[in-house]
This record gives C-alpha cells, structure tokens and sequence, in this order.
C-alpha cells in the first residue's frame, strides 16, 4: 500500500488513484526564459522517482509536464535580448530539454505548451465568467476570490487575514487585493490574441487550469510542483477549476521542498542559483541526481561543492561494489525481479528515497564484508545483494559510474573569468560562491595568473575570510573568528 502526503489535507492519505491501473499525474514544468538550475532539477528528480515507484508497483502513469511559453518574464527577457517571445522560448525550451535529459527522466507523455491552448483558457475563463466568479475591468479580465468559498483549503490560510493583510501594489481594477487576473489586456509590443474581451494573452494561472483538464479530464490523481506554488499558483488553480466544474481537479497534491544555499532558498532573485550547465562541467549528472536523492522530496537540500563531492564517493562506492561482486564471482551481473521488503517499504512511504538510499548502501557493505571475509554461502549472498542494489538503482534511475566518471574536474579546466569577476564585484557571495572563488584562486594559481588571483583574496578578506596557501592542498580559507 502507498501513502503519499497531501498538501490538501496536510497529512499521509493512502494512494488510491481514480481508475486503476492509469494514474493520472500533472507537474508544473518550467518557465522559459532562462537556463534551468538546480531547484528546477529537484522537482524534476522528485517526480520522476514518483512516476517510477508507481511503474514498479504496476501502474501505467500518464504523466503530463507544462511548460509557460508566454509570460511577463519572458516579455522582459525578449525585449532585453531584442528578440521575439517566441524565439526566445524555443531556445530555453530546447536548453531545458538538454539539461534535463541528462538526469535520466522519464518523458512526460504530453508536454503542453501554453501558447498552443489560448483557446481552451479563453473559454475557461468564460464558464467562471457566467459562473459570476469573474468580472472585467480596465480590459482585463479577473477572478473574484470573494465569490469562491474554499479560497485558502490547500495553503491552509484564511481568506479574511489574507485580505487584510495582503501587501500588494495598489491596483484600483481590482474589486479586493487577492483578485487575480484570468486575461490581460493587449499592450504595445507584447504578444497578443483574440478573446471575448478583445486581444490580449492568459494570465499565469490559468493555463494549468485549462490544459490538466484538456489532457487529464475534470477530475485526476496527483498534482505536483515545488513548494513555492502552493500559494498563490495551485490555490489560483483549484479556485479557477473547482469554480468551473464544482470540484477540486486533482485527489493528491505533492510538493517537492526547495534546494537552499546558505539555508536560503536558491532563485535566481537572490543571486544565489547554479545553472546545471555551471554544474555538469564540475560533475557527472549521476551525481547530481543521486544528491538529489538523497533527501526525502519533501525535505529541504543544502547545496554546496561539498555536498556534490559527497554523493560523488557514495555512488562510487555502490558503483564499486557491484564491481566487486562481478570480478568475485566472475560473471555480468543481472538483477531480480524484485527489491528487497525493506526497500519497498521505505518507498511505500511517500516516496521516502532517503530511507531507501540506506538499503543501498546496506547492500553494498554486505558485498563487501563477504568479498572481504568469504565465509561460508558467501557467493550466494554477493550474488543476490548485487542483484538486488542493480535492481534497486534501477528503479531509482541511478546510474554508477565507475571510478573517475564522476571526479570533479581541474578547476583549470572549468574557469570561467567572466564569473569570477561578477562575483569579486558582488556586494556580498554565499558558501558555495566562496567555494568556487576559491577553486579559481588555486587555479588561476596554478597557470601563474597571479593578478586575479590576489584580487581575489583581496575580495575574501574583505569579507572577513582568512587564506592561508599549503603547498599540497591549495588554498584553504575559514570566516575570521571561526
């Protein structure tokens, strides 16, 4: 039996889906505007291992993914690049695709673009419309969050507080501050389509609305997303499709939590994200996906070069074992049918990858002690722990390379000047910024360019860093007074 834990009714549910043996399954994907980072990749990973879980257990997922192809930040972004909208989403659309086929994902079975579902939002928007939970105003079209009773069940946040404490620009089309708009109107420039209320686009919201509904039908198993959609996006999205057909569209809503640096939340706001591009050139994507699995999905990750260094050994060391049993018993290791109780147990239990990441590594140590020990029976038991972690990295999506595939590469090799003069001239730089300031110092260093170099330790102590240079180990640096 699955449980899963649901945002809407804030507790572990038993997982029973609507008509066995399909799941029905909406993920809000990217926005495209800009190169994925590593947050993106953590909900990514996190539904995947959802998807698979529910395959080993015998269900057909139809899985549908989103992706936002109009937007104001995509307007912004175009306009700054002096390129259309359209042309721009092609090319994240195409970069998302190529960062992410290499986490070993499964493939959405529908991957909707919003531009190609105006229609169905338009008319939407005009059953909420005559449903009088929508009004026009100044050319744009809002919903009216005052007319829907269970505005607020899926954050848990009383409508009443919310409203009197709303800290929103003031905007006098809107009837309260939680209003929020279904349909801008046409400006200038921006791309625009017709509507019953004359050109414009859809308003964020939405198109997840119209387009789970055009693939999934009125009614389904599971919604997923990050954390940071809860409120407003996913509570905007029930209000807008139980406002249409009475009931709320999806059984079970899982929320994958945050990547963080520094315990803060990693965005692109903050300045504190790490593309995945930035990343792959440092590590294999093996390793990123297994540091990604290794903390329950509801769970925050703590992102750093040590972190990543980290999930590199521990998928050595499992990739290492199963090389061991081969070379033991001198045979190709196949799998079973099958992973162990305890496993499937761990799993059982919304998804819980952290407890499952431990049977790994279990069964690693028990092909170990008896490569090391060859007691009696010994081979039967590497043989069958070794089918047994193949099988389990499987469903997991793990793959293990072996030995230098996920070493971290020379920092001579992936120094980008460019970064590093962004983030000597920053105000102020995370953990993981000094981290990667001082790899390049060492590299930088190492081929004799000693004038970055030293303006790069003039930045750390200024920001009250100590360096000290060993002649093995490069340089070393900690926070004065540590």
């Amino acid at each position: 039996m699955i449980k899963v834990y649901n945002t809407l009714a804030r507790r572990l549910e038993e997982f029973t889906p609507l008509a066995p043996p399909t799941v029905g399954m909406y993920v809000c994907g990217p926005t495209v505007y800009d190169d994925c980072h590593l947050g993106h990749a953590r909900a990514m990973v996190a539904f995947d291992v959802i998807i698979r879980w529910l395959e080993y257990r015998g269900y057909t997922v139809r899985y549908v993914r989103n992706i936002t192809d109009i937007d104001d930040k995509i307007i912004a972004r175009a306009a700054e690049r002096g390129v259309s909208c359209a042309e721009l989403a092609e090319r994240y659309i195409a970069e998302f695709h190529r960062d992410m086929a290499k986490l070993s994902l499964r493939e959405p079975t529908v991957e909707p673009r919003a531009t190609a579902h105006i229609g169905a939002m338009c008319a939407l928007v005009t059953r909420l419309w005559e449903k009088g939970l929508a009004y026009e105003s100044g050319g744009d079209v809002y919903y009216d969050v005052g007319a829907y009773r269970g505005y607020g069940a899926l954050s848990g946040r009383d409508i009443s507080e919310l409203m009197a404490g709303a800290r929103v620009e003031v905007n006098v089309r809107k009837r309260n501050p939680l209003d929020f708009v279904l349909w801008k109107a046409a400006k200038p420039g921006e791309p625009q389509w017709p509507s019953p209320w004359g050109p414009g686009r859809p308003g964020w919201h939405i198109e997840c609305s119209a387009m789970s509904a055009a693939y999934l039908g009125a009614a389904f198993d599971i919604h997923g997303g990050g954390q940071d959609l809860i409120f407003p996006h996913h509570e905007n999205e029930i209000a807008q499709s139980a406002g249409s057909t009475g009931s709320i569209p999806a059984r079970y809503w899982l929320h994958n939590a945050h990547v963080t640096v520094d315990r803060t939340k990693m965005s692109k706001s903050l300045g504190n994200f790490f593309t995945l591009k930035e990343i792959y050139r440092r590590y294999d994507p093996a390793v990123v996906r297994f540091l990604l699995l290794g903390k329950h999905y509801r769970t925050p990750i703590d992102y750093s070069d040590t972190a990543l260094a980290e999930a590199g050994a521990a998928l050595r060391r499992i990739g290492g074992a199963v090389s061991r049993a081969g070379a033991a018993l001198g045979v190709q290791m196949g799998d079973e049918a099958h992973c162990p109780a305890a496993f499937e147990t761990a799993m059982d239990e919304d998804f819980n990858s952290t407890e499952a990441m431990g049977i790994l590594f279990s069964l690693a140590s028990g092909i170990n002690v008896d490569c090391d020990g060859k007691k009696a029976g010994w081979k039967d038991r590497v043989a069958r722990n070794a089918s047994a972690l193949i099988h389990c990295c499987r469903v997991l999506g793990i793959g293990y390379p072996k030995g230098e595939a996920v070493r971290v590469t020379d920092a001579a090799e992936e120094l980008d000047r460019g970064e590093v003069e962004r983030l000597i001239e920053a105000s102020s730089i995370g953990a993981g910024q000094v981290e990667r300031l001082l790899r390049a110092r060492n590299a930088l260093r190492k081929a004799r360019e000693f004038a970055l170099a030293d303006r790069i330790r003039e930045r750390l102590q200024q920001l009250g860093y100590d360096l000290r240079d060993e002649r093995q180990a490069g340089s070393v640096v900690r926070k004065k007074g540590d």
